[in-house]
């Protein structure tokens, strides 16, 4: 048995090592505006502090809630739901934007659709590339926001790094949630703006497999996002009943990792096997993620949709 003088020594050891283990870098967060003509888009950055030349990674919000109600929630007594934060412990310079329409951003007359979302990106990427010297961005967009990263990635192809398409629509063929959307197409047609009020937010989590996301969460989001208001364009509704495809496979010559929840109401198997199958880059996946809905980002296995993004940007290079 050692002696109570070398078990001392052990403890006093013990806590020196603990005194110079090295403190984990923090993250720090920091506030810019992009411009699109005349309109101001709000864009929050996330990156551990005096990293340098970290890769890029780029947040699109989809139809109904802003940028960092998205992506950077961290709910009280729920743990961790910011992908904002994860990302930018994995060693990301991680951006995100609100939309023309949302959040922070300009209020106009515009319904926000899919091509103004893709016009948004353009300002944004462009601002990011001053401030970081990084000439291409790895994008990640869910629903709508895939629709809007996609099409921004056929027209931009000199600014993607690798994307993912989380809980994206191709054809939007043998879909119960658009085919539900539908029934309002001549609003969509005839109005710029929806109602998005606290039972709407509440279905995000619940439409399609109640228990794969906690309603804590959404009330807390709600909580948050209602301080925008209760109205939200209509544009991508109707671009995705009404208008798709919006984004032909062929013309994304990037590395691409789709994600679909394993209940996703909105995109089908069949729908994202066919858009799969047209890609022209061999270094592709596509990926269900089980016990997941729409809302992959914010579902209560948000840490299956983790691991599958942060594999697939870390990829090593092909030789």
């Amino acid at each position: 048995m050692p002696s109570r003088r070398s078990l001392i020594g052990m403890g006093l050891g013990a806590a020196a090592l603990a005194q110079a283990e090295p403190s984990q870098p923090k993250i720090r967060g920091d506030e810019y505006w992009a411009q699109k003509g005349d309109v101001k888009l709000y864009m929050f950055r996330k990156r551990l502090e005096g990293s340098a030349q970290a890769p890029v990674l780029f947040l699109v919000h989809g139809s109904s809630i802003s940028s960092r109600n998205s992506f950077d929630l961290t709910v009280p007594g729920c743990g961790e739901y910011s992908v904002m934060n994860t990302f930018a412990g994995h060693g990301f310079d991680v951006w995100t934007m609100d939309h023309e329409n949302y959040g922070r951003s300009s209020r106009t007359e515009s319904n926000s659709d899919v091509a103004s979302g893709a016009a948004d990106l353009h300002a944004g990427i462009e601002l990011i590339v001053r401030e970081t010297g990084r000439q291409k961005v790895h994008l990640l967009g869910e629903s709508s926001g895939a629709l809007r990263a996609g099409v921004y990635a056929m027209a931009h192809p000199d600014r993607i790094d690798r994307l993912v398409f989380s809980a994206f629509t191709y054809k939007g063929e043998g879909s119960p949630t658009l085919a539900q959307r539908a029934k309002q197409l001549d609003y969509y047609r005839t109005h710029n703006r929806r109602l998005r009020d606290r039972e709407m937010i509440r279905s995000i989590a619940t439409r399609d497999k109640p228990g794969t996301s906690d309603p804590a969460v959404a009330e807390y989001q709600a909580d948050l996002e209602l301080k925008f208001g209760d109205q939200v364009p209509t544009g991508t509704y109707l671009d995705m009943t009404a208008n798709l495809p919006l984004v032909d496979p062929a013309k994304i010559i990037a590395p691409v990792l789709l994600v679909r929840g394993e209940y996703d109401g909105i995109a089908t198997v069949a729908d994202l096997s066919d858009f799969f199958g047209r890609l022209p880059n061999g270094d592709r996946q596509f990926v269900i993620l089980p016990g997941t809905a729409h809302s992959v980002v914010l579902g209560v296995n948000r840490k299956l949709f983790w691991h599958a993004t942060h594999a697939f940007l870390s990829m090593p290079s092909v030789t």
